[in-house]
């Protein structure tokens, strides 16, 4: 019985110390394969921060320290071409308008296309030189015509990056020259990324140059060669804006365009260009390898359940809705998702604002219709008018409540 007794026991530890092995082993293999997928994930390993999204959702795919605040250096430039770009759109400078340069611009050293106090130029190719050779002079009489001091146009900058949502950005200079307390993050360098490219599109026909002259009616042209060589050695690269000081090390926010798929990189604090640059094609890379864009509900009808209106809504309903029954035709709208995953489930909720009064213009907003996708709401997709809607009259009124009492709410 002893015996008996003592086997029971020695068994029961045996199968005890089975258990707590096979527990610390799992814990050990669990350990290991949480540290092997980090380390397989960690594109970024010189840049001291980093953030990669796509374009058009917004969504970050890779970040690294990205709200850590650096200096930018020449990167700055890009909000200064999107307030140089601002003031040709709204039609206060031209392309073709000649600027004289002053003599603080001239004086502007580092990367520079060497103008003198007094030269002339035009507007296309002072801001062919930001984009192309991130020329401080060039960008300098720039900001001084926009806004008519540097002083001033530094003002705009940082207005411009609070409106944007940068909100751990502060410009000193409009060239990104150093200066204390100019400093940014990955993630507001691709907020000013996204919106150059989104909003001024026309900047990639300067970005993604190469090459190309200025003063070249004179008998000294001068060649401009781009700072981004990723230009000429990644797939679909076609901008934005490099980077260097010794102070913000090797910089660079690129973007790249592969069939409807636009990513925009940044890598900020890199030890070497080349790091950097390597570091850069790594990010795009592994974007257009592991994510793609799915259109949803693409010239589909959606429906407004049970959108009970009389005559005066009617109206407003018929120019949201295109048509007598309740339908909405959406242009186009966008999902980013992983290659590797399965189709998700989606649906949408339509929420109309019936307190809206008429007339409505073109431009406003009448409605929401939120779009699910996955189980989480994934986008909320502003409706609004494209036509004017003007009152019903009082014959409009009748015939609404008549085809109301004969056919039903959806006649």
């Amino acid at each position: 019985m002893c015996s008996n007794a003592a086997g029971r026991k020695r068994g029961a530890k045996m199968k005890i110390r089975k258990v707590l092995i096979s527990l610390v082993t799992c814990f050990i293999v669990s350990c290991f394969i949480h540290v092997t997928i980090v380390q397989a994930d960690d594109l970024v390993t010189d840049g001291k921060a980093a953030i990669l999204i796509e374009a058009e959702t917004g969504e970050i795919l890779y970040e690294k320290n990205s709200h850590e605040q650096l200096a930018p250096a020449s990167m700055t430039k890009m909000m200064s071409m999107y307030l140089i770009l601002e003031a040709i759109n709204n039609g206060s400078m031209q392309w073709d308008e000649v600027i004289r340069v002053s003599e603080h611009a001239a004086s502007l050293g580092g990367s520079q296309i060497y103008l003198k106090p007094g030269e002339e130029m035009q507007v296309r190719d002072l801001f062919k030189s930001i984009a192309i050779a991130s020329a401080n002079d060039a960008v300098t009489a720039l900001a001084e015509r926009v806004a008519g001091t540097e002083e001033a146009f530094v003002e705009k900058m940082n207005a411009k990056a609070k409106e944007l949502g940068m909100n751990d950005t502060v410009f000193k200079n409009p060239t990104g020259l150093t200066e204390e307390g100019h400093l940014t993050t990955p993630y507001d360098m691709s907020i000013i990324g996204r919106h150059l490219v989104q909003d001024y599109p026309e900047i990639i026909e300067f970005s993604g140059l190469y090459e190309d002259y200025i003063r070249q009616d004179t008998e000294s042209p001068f060649w401009l060669v781009n700072t981004n060589k990723l230009l000429k050695y990644v797939d679909g690269v076609d901008g934005l804006k490099t980077g260097y000081t010794q102070e913000a090390g090797y910089c660079l926010t690129a973007t790249a365009n592969r069939g409807e798929m636009r990513v925009i990189a940044v890598v900020m604090g890199a030890s070497k260009s080349d790091i950097r640059n390597q570091e850069v094609t790594r990010l795009i890379e592994y974007a257009y390898g592991q994510y793609e864009l799915v259109q949803k509900l693409e010239g589909q009808k959606v429906v407004s359940n049970g959108y009970n209106m009389l005559a005066k809504n009617r109206s407003f309903e018929n120019a949201v809705v295109q048509n007598e029954h309740n339908e909405i035709h959406i242009d186009k709208l966008t999902v980013l998702k992983k290659k590797t995953d399965a189709e998700q489930e989606s649906k949408y909720d339509l929420s109309l604002n019936e307190e809206i009064k008429l007339p409505i213009q073109p431009g406003d907003q009448v409605g929401i219709l939120t779009y699910y996708y996955n189980g989480k709401a994934y986008k909320e997709i502003p409706l609004t008018v494209k036509e004017p809607v003007e009152k019903n009259s009082f014959i409009g009124l009748l015939g609404y409540i008549v085809s109301q009492i004969l056919f039903g709410e959806n006649a």
